[in-house]
C-alpha cells in the first residue's frame, strides 16, 4: 500500500466510527418517539432509521434534527476517502 492510501483509509475510519455513533442516536430517539427499533439488524435497516429520525424531526422543528446533517456527511466522507485510496492503489 501506499503511504497516500493508508492516509486516506486513517481518515476514513474516524468518519465510519463517527457514523456509528450518530447512526446508534438517530436510531435511540426514534426508539424513544415510540416507533420500533430492531438494534440486533440495524445495519440492514439504518436507512429507515435515518428517513424515520429526518421525518420525526421534521415534523416537530420544521428542520432536520442536529444528528441528520452531520450523519450524512461523515458517512459520505467515509465513502470519498475509502474510495481516492482504493483508486490510487489500483493505479
Amino acid at each position: 500500500m501506499t503511504e497516500i492510501s493508508i492516509v486516506l483509509f486513517a481518515l476514513a475510519l474516524p468518519c465510519i466510527i463517527t457514523g456509528v455513533i450518530l447512526m446508534m442516536a438517530m436510531a435511540r430517539v426514534v426508539q424513544s418517539r415510540g416507533y420500533p427499533v430492531n438494534w440486533l439488524w440495524i445495519r440492514l435497516y439504518i436507512i429507515k432509521y435515518v428517513h424515520q429520525y429526518k421525518k420525526i424531526t421534521v415534523r416537530e422543528s420544521g428542520r432536520p434534527g442536529p444528528l441528520f446533517y452531520p450523519f450524512v456527511i461523515s458517512m459520505n466522507a467515509a465513502l470519498l476517502f475509502a474510495l481516492v485510496g482504493l483508486a490510487i492503489e489500483l493505479i
